[in-house]
């Protein structure tokens, strides 16, 4: 299972100088997942409120309760009547002040990666690829994800 190293390194984001993400091992929501949550800030500019509470900061990290394997080809075919899925899941929530005075409320942050059983095997190269693609797209698109949020605009 993924263990996250300590601190993350956050991707840039308006207002965020090189922002760094002290976390500590939380206890997970589920039985197949993994959870910590932030203990300190660091970096240059905007300060957000580290975890608490009434106002949380973490990061879940899931994995399938039972993985799918893939069943028996086609008899008179030989190809594979259906290829199940093996589904894990990255979520981030952060404790948000949705009007001045009022209390906090969780804006969550999902990414969800589906692997067809088998392949893990038969092709993880690209795999690694996808998933190589889809964090840099994300880190690369992180402040303008951020400006999108706050502006409304894409």
């Amino acid at each position: 299972m993924l263990v996250l190293t300590s601190p993350v390194t956050g991707g840039a984001q308006t207002g965020f100088t090189t922002p760094t993400y002290t976390h500590a091992l939380d206890i997970s929501p589920a039985v197949n997942a993994r959870q910590v949550y932030v203990t300190a800030v660091g970096g240059a500019g905007n300060t957000p409120l580290l975890h608490s509470a009434s106002s949380p900061f973490f990061t879940s990290v899931w994995r399938p309760k039972v993985f799918a394997q893939l069943g028996k080809p086609h008899p008179v075919t030989g190809l594979l009547t259906s290829v199940p899925m093996n589904t894990y899941k990255v979520t981030t929530g952060k404790g948000v002040t949705p009007l001045a005075g009022q209390p906090s409320k969780t804006a969550t942050m999902s990414t969800l990666m589906n692997v067809p059983a088998g392949s893990d095997i038969a092709d993880p190269v690209n795999l690694r690829a996808m998933i190589s693609m889809h964090i840099g797209c994300l880190n690369q698109l992180s402040a303008e994800l951020g400006n999108s949020a706050v502006s409304g605009a894409i």
